[in-house]
């Protein structure tokens, strides 16, 4: 069987290193979005509309290719927590987070471009944060680069001391991939996982 070609539509490392785990030859491409919530637009609205915008962003580079798109928002209450960027910012997230049950919604888009069929799911992670001194703030952001992480937790890292638990149907979701939803989406388009 000739597998099609498979596009990470993504810069992240993250989620390169996790799509790595099914050991399938893919591709990545840099998708141009942009990633600004629409008004109104409810968090899990928005992971949901970005992914399927990140996959459509390379659809003209790959013609002829399985395109994934993902993307993530956490939220506490009406309070969006993205990318912090810099050291302040993450600082501020993490206050704000301490000892608070954040809701992280990953949006997954699986694009044939090929014949047109798009397979989008959505997967919600409640992490609890642990209550954090200003000193366990300041001792993680100088071990652990999470400035390009929502809500400056890089639970596959040191983030993961941050928090008390962790609920979701797939443990990947959270680093920004979910590759159960993943894989079943790939078995559908006929790509032989195990």
């Amino acid at each position: 069987m000739i597998i099609p070609r498979l596009v990470l539509a993504s810069t992240s490392p993250y989620r390169r290193e996790l799509l790595g785990r099914l050991q399938l030859p893919f591709e990545v491409c840099a998708p141009e979005t942009d990633e600004t919530p629409l008004s109104g637009e409810v968090p899990a609205a928005t992971a949901e509309r970005l992914a399927v915008a990140k996959a459509a962003a390379v659809v003209e580079k790959y013609p002829d290719a399985l395109i994934i798109g993902s993307d993530q928002v956490a939220y506490f209450g009406n309070q969006r927590y993205g990318k912090p960027g810099n050291r302040e910012n993450a600082r501020l997230q993490l206050r704000s987070l301490s000892g608070k049950i954040v809701v992280f919604h990953t949006g997954l888009c699986l694009l044939n471009t090929r014949s047109g069929r798009r397979h989008l799911r959505g997967v919600a992670t409640e992490a609890r944060f642990r209550e954090l001194s200003d000193a366990e703030i300041e001792r993680y952001m100088d071990k652990e680069n999470a400035l390009n992480c929502s809500g400056s937790a890089r639970s596959e890292g040191l983030g993961i001391s941050l928090l008390e638990w962790m609920r979701s149907d797939d443990p990947t979701a959270l680093v920004g991939l979910p590759l159960i939803a993943l894989a079943e989406m790939l078995r559908a388009e006929g790509i032989p996982l195990p």
